[in-house]
């Protein structure tokens, strides 16, 4: 079984006893949400506020083809380290790496790890060729020897994962491979989805239908306040007519309508707001749009049930939603 080192994460130091000095290229940033394995150097880096970016999410499907892709956009960072010894193999690091995401609640959606990288699926030598190739280098570097290898190279293995944060998705991307028999080498890819600025999105009747079918509940993007009161916004329409089309294709369908805030200002208040909030929507559409009464119920929870923590702006005005939510 492989060695997992303890204490690896993604946001905490690493321990480890002795490592290697590091010889990082000049001006090197370490992403600060992932620290490096004990001993690695930064040897390659490009970081660009913006670009598009293909997340392979899947294994090869065709020639030169991956079936599953995540289009995505936003700031890349791009890190290549090395680390240079025999103490620890591919897979080790590759491990350690997998469990530390895992450990901050990431979602993996693809993994795989090959002793001999032949084969189709993630991780193997034709995925990371296809995933290269889709996503290149924009600067010449030690990366690009991710794909070559030399007569005492070994196994490689790579990772999907994301993760939603209250300043918006992220999506990361590991390759590891066993470049020669002293020589490991590491490309990290972070995407940064910047979150939509308020106002500027609102739910659909698709997105609100695959959402009830996949979590039962779904956030209303679009529906918003006057500061501090249940006032709707003219800008909420397009929101509130989209839950009427829903609703109007699945007249078998009741809901919860429920309020949420976050954490600013007592709790007795912040409960009458949400309660405030949820019954506004509901009365709109009633008595605006037309929908039976009966088929609509209004609640408030105040701030009971964060989804990111209300210590930043960001994750305070994440908290702050109405969501529809599917009633048995």
């Amino acid at each position: 079984m492989r060695a997992l080192l303890p204490g690896l994460a993604l946001t905490f130091a690493l321990t480890y006893a002795n490592p290697l000095p590091a010889e990082d290229i000049a001006e090197a940033i370490e992403h600060p949400m992932v620290q490096r394995y004990p001993g690695s150097e930064i040897r390659w880096q490009t970081i660009e506020n913006y670009r598009p970016y293909r997340v392979a999410t899947g294994p090869v499907t065709g020639y030169r083809t991956i079936g599953d892709w995540a289009d995505t956009e936003g700031r890349v960072t791009r890190t290549f380290y090395r680390y240079q010894g025999t103490e620890r193999d591919f897979a080790e690091i590759y491990l350690n790496y997998l469990k530390a995401f895992e450990d901050e609640g990431f979602e993996i959606l693809g993994k795989g790890l090959s002793d001999d990288r032949k084969g189709v699926e993630i991780g193997t030598r034709q995925w990371l060729e296809v995933y290269l190739a889709e996503n290149p280098f924009t600067k010449q570097g030690e990366a690009g020897t991710m794909a070559a290898g030399t007569s005492s190279s070994g196994g490689a293995g790579a990772f999907v994962a994301t993760k939603d944060r209250a300043a918006g998705r992220v999506w990361v991307v590991v390759n590891v491979e066993q470049h020669a028999e002293d020589y490991v080498g590491t490309l990290i890819d972070i995407v940064e989805v910047e979150a939509a600025q308020t106002g500027l999105v609102s739910v659909d009747a698709e997105a609100i239908g695959r959402d009830l079918t996949e979590k039962g509940r779904v956030v209303l993007d679009g529906i918003e306040f006057g500061f501090d009161s249940a006032d709707l916004l003219p800008s909420s329409d397009a929101a509130l007519q989209a839950v009427v089309t829903h609703m109007m294709a699945h007249p078998e369908q009741n809901f919860y309508v429920v309020g949420h805030t976050d954490a600013k200002g007592s709790f007795d208040y912040n409960a009458r707001l949400s309660t405030d909030r949820a019954g506004a929507v509901v009365e709109a559409l009633v008595t605006r749009f037309g929908v039976a009464r009966e088929r609509l119920q209004s609640h408030g929870v105040g701030p009971l049930v964060p989804v990111f923590s209300n210590v930043s702006e960001a994750g305070r005005d994440r908290n702050r939603r109405v969501e529809l939510v599917e009633r048995p």
